[in-house]
C-alpha cells in the first residue's frame, strides 16, 4: 500500500509518503512571504505547489504510477459529513470557482489530482475531513442575529484524529464517548465529539485568542475600528496579527514563556488570560453534553507547553481526564483515512454541488 499525502499550509506544503502503515517519508517544505506574495488567489499557487511535489518525488525515488492513493488536506468545500471523498470535477470546480473562502487547503484537492494524474488508472485522489465538516446538531447552528448562522469550519482532521487517537488509547469506543478536543495553535478550535460525531465546536472567530488570532473581541468596541480599516486589513488583524503576537510582538509560545518565566510581569498577565480563555472555551463546551465528557485532548502545537497543560489541568481537570497529545496528526490521518478506503473499509463518498443548490 503506498499513499501520497498533501497538506498545503499558509506558507508550507507538507508531503508524506506512507508505505504499508508507517509513513518512511515526511518533509515540510517552506515557501517565502514573497514567493507566496505572487500569486493573487489561493488557487493560482497549484503550478508552483505541484512542481515543489514533483520534484520533492523525484528526489525521493517516488513513482507516481505506483501509488494506490493521493490524499489531500480538504478545503472550503459546503457543509460535508466527516470522512473520505473522491477528488472529481465538481468539487476542483466548486474550489476554484464557487467557494468564497480562501483558505490554503483549497489546494489539497486540486493538488492530489494533478498528482493522480501522473500515477495509474487504479489510483485514487480523496480529501479527508475537511475543513468545512459539519456535524452539528441544529440548536448549535443559534448565533444570536437571525440571518447569521454558526458554522463548522476548524481544524476537523487534526482533531477527529486525535479524538479517535484518544478513544483508543484509553480503551473507548469513539462511536459510543464523548470528548472535548482542543486545538492549540496559530488558531485555536474546540471541539466536542459525541458517538462518533463531531456535534458543535468553537471556531477561532468565536472563542479564546490564540498565539496570533484574536478568537471573538468586544462587539461595540470592535465596530468602529471597521470604518477605519478595510475588509482586508481586518481579516489580517483577526488572522495574522491578533491573540498573543499582538501583546508580545511574536507569535512563538515558547518565547513569550521564555520572558514570562524571566519576569516579565504584564506579559505574564497576558499570558495567563490566554490559558484562562481556553479554560473557559472547554468548560462552556462541556455544557454542551450536561458536563458529561470522557476525556479532554490537548493538540496542536501549544500542547507541547508544559505550562499550558498544568494550568488547564488546575482549571479543567475536575470535568475530565487531560490528556496531551501534541503536534499535528493530519498527515498520518490522511494516510490511514485513504488506506481505509483502498482496502475497501470505509466508504469513498462522491462530492455534487447540486447537493447544495
Amino acid at each position: 500500500m503506498k499513499i501520497l499525502a498533501i497538506n498545503p499550509g499558509s506558507t508550507s506544503t507538507k508531503v508524506s509518503y506512507y508505505v504499508d502503515g508507517e509513513i518512511v517519508k515526511e518533509q515540510g517544505i517552506s515557501h517565502s512571504t514573497e514567493e507566496i506574495r505572487k500569486f493573487q488567489n489561493v488557487v493560482d499557487q497549484m503550478e508552483f505547489r505541484r512542481d515543489i511535489l514533483l520534484a520533492f518525488m523525484k528526489e525521493e525515488g517516488i513513482d507516481p504510477k505506483e501509488l494506490d492513493a493521493v490524499a489531500g488536506r480538504g478545503g472550503s468545500l459546503p457543509p460535508v459529513s466527516s470522512g473520505a471523498y473522491e477528488v472529481n470535477a465538481e468539487m476542483i470546480d466548486y474550489l476554484k470557482n464557487v467557494t468564497q473562502i480562501e483558505h490554503p487547503s483549497n489546494l489539497g484537492a486540486i493538488l492530489a489530482n494533478e498528482i493522480k494524474e501522473q500515477g495509474n488508472e487504479k489510483t485514487i485522489a480523496l480529501i479527508y475531513d475537511p475543513v468545512s465538516v459539519d456535524e452539528f446538531e441544529d440548536v448549535a447552528r443559534i448565533s444570536g442575529l437571525k440571518g447569521i448562522e454558526r458554522k463548522s469550519i476548524g481544524h476537523a482532521l487534526n482533531m477527529r484524529a486525535v479524538a479517535m487517537k484518544v478513544a483508543r488509547e484509553e480503551g473507548l469506543d469513539y462511536h459510543n464517548s464523548v470528548l472535548i478536543v482542543a486545538h492549540l495553535g496559530g488558531g485555536n478550535t474546540i471541539s466536542i465529539h459525541q458517538n462518533g460525531k463531531m456535534i458543535d465546536l468553537i471556531s477561532d472567530d468565536e472563542g479564546p485568542f490564540s498565539t496570533e488570532r484574536t478568537g471573538g473581541l468586544p462587539l461595540k468596541y470592535l465596530m468602529p475600528l471597521c470604518y477605519e480599516r478595510s475588509l482586508k486589513e481586518m481579516l489580517r488583524l483577526y488572522k495574522r496579527e491578533g491573540g498573543l503576537k499582538s501583546y508580545a510582538g511574536t507569535s512563538d509560545a515558547r518565547k513569550i514563556e521564555e520572558r514570562v518565566l524571566a519576569g516579565d510581569e504584564e506579559l505574564k498577565t497576558v499570558y495567563d488570560g490566554y490559558i484562562y480563555q481556553i479554560a473557559k472555551g472547554i468548560g462552556s463546551i462541556a455544557t454542551v453534553t450536561n458536563g458529561v465528557v470522557d476525556r479532554i485532548a490537548l493538540t496542536g502545537g501549544v500542547a507541547y507547553s508544559q505550562m499550558v497543560v498544568e494550568e488547564l489541568q488546575k482549571r479543567v481537570g475536575f470535568i475530565a481526564p487531560i490528556i496531551a497529545v501534541p503536534g499535528e496528526h493530519e498527515m498520518i490521518a490522511l494516510s490511514k483515512g485513504a488506506e481505509r478506503v483502498v482496502l475497501g473499509e470505509e466508504e469513498l463518498k462522491q462530492f455534487c454541488q447540486s447537493d447544495f443548490a
